[in-house]
């Protein structure tokens, strides 16, 4: 019995160890219904970096007026 107090805390790293993993190694299924919100987060930050890329675009060849 003495012997079982010595081996338990041994045990509960490598047990809890595999135990997490196992629990993180298993699918999500509530991860199934957010690729659509992903993709139209995604659309929109497409268009709001190409919006900013034709502004810096039309701003580069625009010459302006520096003070001397």
């Amino acid at each position: 019995m003495e012997n079982l107090l010595y081996i338990l805390p041994a045990l509960a790293c490598p047990v809890g160890m595999g135990l997490m993993m196992w629990l993180m190694m298993r699918p999500k299924h509530s991860a199934q219904t957010e690729p659509t919100t992903d993709r139209q987060e995604l659309v929109r930050l497409r268009k709001e970096i190409d919006a900013l890329r034709s502004d810096q675009a039309s701003r580069d060849t625009i010459p302006q007026d520096r003070p001397a």
